[in-house]
Order: C-alpha cells, then structure tokens, then sequence
C-alpha cells in the first residue's frame, strides 16, 4: 500500500478500527488453529492445505499491516467546518439528471468510505469530482465512459 495520507470520517475511523481488531483477535488466531491442524496431517512437503493455510495466514497479516499503516496515516475530516455554500467533501448532494428528469442523492466521502449502494460516492469519481466546488443551481457536465450526463445541483447540506 502506497503511503501516505488517508482522510476518514470519524465513522470510516472507527469502521477500520473495528475491522483491524476483529482481524487480529479473531482471525489471526483461526489462521494459526489451521496451520497447526494441517501440520498435525504429516509430511508438509505434499501437504497443500498446510501451504494453504500458510497462504491464507499471509494475505491477513498484509490485511492487517495496511489497515495498521492507513490508521497510523489516518487525518479525521470535521464536520463541522464543513459549508453548504459550495459543494466539498462530507455534503450530501441532490442533483437533477437534466437528460432523464430523475433526481438523485449522493454523500461526498473520502475514497476508503465509497459505498454507491448507501449514497456515498467518493471525491475521486468523475461525478463527484466535477461537482466539487460548484454552487446550488449550476449546471454540471461530466464525462463518463457511456458519454457526458449533466446535473444540476439542486440542493447541498450537511
């Protein structure tokens, strides 16, 4: 994992925190039960669930050294300063698809929290990013692989 900085929302923190204690007490120790339990089975040379097991313990501990490295890095954004004169990070955008007359509604978040099924859309997305900095009543292009959609920003809040 690259380093760096990682901006979470209070609620992301906590998430990965939760996600890197589960990993560690609950995980980590079922990985070591199967590797001593496919050790038990004999010769490791032509054991393959003991290389498994081996592997299966390798992709956690990576798991968890990048959840521990983007936690170390993580820089929590503040609600509160956030405004609702322009469109930032943490607003909660409803828009107006001008060329099909639907209407959505979208959470601005850091790219770790993006969930399109809960309405968070990360900053870094061609949508999100063409509508950063706009106002209430601008109109958006934004160039997506189908072609260019176009938005109105009807509403920002908090």
């Amino acid at each position: 994992m690259a380093t760096g900085v990682t901006y979470l929302t209070e609620e992301g923190f906590a998430k990965a925190k939760a996600e890197l204690e589960h990993l560690r007490s609950v995980e980590r120790p079922a990985a070591s039960r199967a590797i001593a339990e496919a050790r038990d089975k004999g010769d490791l040379s032509e054991n393959a669930e003991y290389d498994a097991a081996k592997e299966a313990q390798g992709m956690l501990e990576m798991k968890i050294s990048e959840l521990e490295t983007m936690l170390a890095s993580a820089r929590l954004l503040d609600r509160s300063k956030v405004g609702v004169e322009t469109v930032q990070i943490l607003n909660r955008v409803r828009l107006l698809n001008v060329g099909t007359g639907k209407e959505v509604c979208y959470t601005l978040v850091p790219e770790k929290e993006a969930n399109l099924k809960e309405g968070k859309l990360a900053t870094a997305t061609p949508i999100a990013a063409a509508l950063l900095g706009h106002k209430k009543g601008d109109r958006v292009e934004v160039a997506v692989p189908a072609g260019v959609l176009k938005f109105e920003i009807l509403e920002i809040s908090i």
